[in-house]
């Protein structure tokens, strides 16, 4: 999980409000020393936190009671919500608003600009733009070979030259082809912000260029260091906003978080994993509601789009509302959760998932039920497919050694699946789908909805 270490610590201050008899002096007191220290071990800056503190102790002091709000969960809405406002309060999503759109990358040596150009045009390309990517690191000797190897991964073309050694004339080279493109990825060399040279280099591309958004890398494992990186790039080559590498590997990444969101270049992306698909618009409202345990209903919804089609969606709905569910809905149901990503990262996306603290071998015992259940289900025939009830015990044992399991996790199957179609059954006796959601709704968090 994205900064795990932190968001263990803010369930736990939570949780302790949860278990209170009254919301007191006492309690607001460890509630506030509690916030500080869990901020403090993930390299927040001192000044950053003491401010944020301040804030939710006033807040909690002068406000009155909410209707609808309980004191509990008025005073874990005024953490959320203050919480929320640190690291940027707003999401800043990128829109394409002409052809072709520049995004240039900039950054410090290491922090992962190549690999994030590729995770850029794979994000871009998913939502229907016409991608390129365009090579300018003329510094170091493997760049060129890394983004031409990350372009074939991805898909989309790439232009660059492996001998020219001034990266305006690469750019010139292949003006004409640009415009065949919705969106353009500009990769640059690595350098430091403070480095003269090279950051003249980098305002002359930019003045070339003109991009239309100028997009800082920078890893979150160098903490708050990347306060004064942020503020030198943004003085030197007008960064329109930050993309935060490693975000799942460190616990120095919230120096880094709330570093650059109180600069004039907010956080728009976040890269959680070493994969291509590991990159996420950043969004402060979910981004504090994983880290609280309360969920991200829309990364969630936006891994679910990837997955699954429209068309998809809508046919699984209406054969739910009909009360319609055969083991094949049952494997298309894995197959867009195995496509969303690792089990773990998609529980701390659901509302009250991220409060439960399931070890992670048990999730990925959790992970390996679901592959050899894909297996039994590759060895059924489509009428067992259709009409799971007629798989009785000769059945279960053909099935288990044409697939190479025991007839254990046959039956495991049978059952799970089993309890799924009497949640169908629960849900369509209910009568309106809605209303249940709305009952839903009420146990969430403050703060969230559906």
């Amino acid at each position: 999980m994205v900064l795990e270490k932190l968001g263990s610590s803010l369930k736990d201050t939570l949780s302790k409000i949860a278990k209170a008899m009254f919301v007191d002096d006492k309690l607001i007191n460890e509630l506030v020393k509690d916030i500080q220290r869990a901020l403090l071990q993930a390299d927040v800056n001192v000044k950053l936190v003491f401010d944020l503190t301040n804030n939710i102790r006033e807040r909690i002091k002068a406000e009155k009671d909410v209707k609808g709000l309980t004191k509990k969960e008025q005073l874990i809405n005024v953490v959320y919500e203050e919480l929320v406002n640190f690291l940027g309060k707003e999401a800043y999503k990128i829109e394409i608003k002409e052809k072709p759109f520049k995004i240039m990358l900039v950054g410090l040596f290491g922090s992962g600009k190549t690999t994030t150009s590729g995770k850029l045009a794979r994000f871009f390309t998913k939502r229907g733009y016409k991608v390129a990517l365009l090579g300018l690191d003329i510094h170091r000797p493997a760049a060129m070979d890394q983004i031409e190897q990350i372009a074939a991964q991805v898909h989309v073309p790439v232009y660059l030259n492996k001998v020219e050694k001034d990266p305006i004339k690469i750019w010139n080279q292949y003006k004409d082809e640009y415009k065949k493109y919705d969106v353009l990825i500009i990769d640059t060399a690595g350098r430091d912000a403070l480095s003269k040279d090279l950051i003249k280099e980098i305002e002359s591309i930019n003045k070339e260029i003109k991009p239309n958004e100028n997009l800082l890398v920078i890893s979150a494992d160098i903490g708050q260091a990347a306060q004064k990186q942020a503020q030198q790039f943004h003085d030197s080559c007008h960064v329109t906003g930050v993309i935060a590498t490693k975000m799942d590997g460190t616990a120095k990444a919230g120096g880094a978080l709330s570093a650059c969101a109180v600069t004039q270049a907010p956080i728009k992306f976040i890269g959680v994993g070493e994969k291509l698909d590991d990159l996420e618009q950043f969004n402060p409202q979910g981004f504090v509601g994983r880290l609280l345990g309360m969920g991200d209903l829309e990364a969630l919804l936006e891994k679910a789009k990837e997955a699954i089609t429209e068309e998809q969606a809508e046919d699984l709905g209406k054969k739910l509302l009909k009360g319609d569910f055969t083991l094949i809905d049952l494997y298309e149901q894995m197959e867009a959760m195995s496509k969303m990503g690792p089990l773990s990262k998609i529980m701390e996306m659901i509302p009250g998932f991220g409060q439960i603290k399931m070890p992670k071998e048990a999730l990925q015992v959790q992970e390996e039920k679901l592959k050899k259940w894909k297996i039994a289900m590759n060895s059924m025939t489509k009428e067992e497919l259709e009409e799971p009830e007629i798989i009785s015990g000769t059945r279960i044992e053909r099935i288990a050694k044409g697939s190479g399991l025991t007839t254990g996790t046959v039956k495991e199957l049978i059952k799970q699946y089993n309890q799924s179609k009497k949640m169908i059954k629960m849900m369509k006796g209910s009568g309106d789908i809605n209303k249940m959601m709305k009952k839903m709704q009420g146990k969430l968090p403050p703060g969230f909805g559906m």
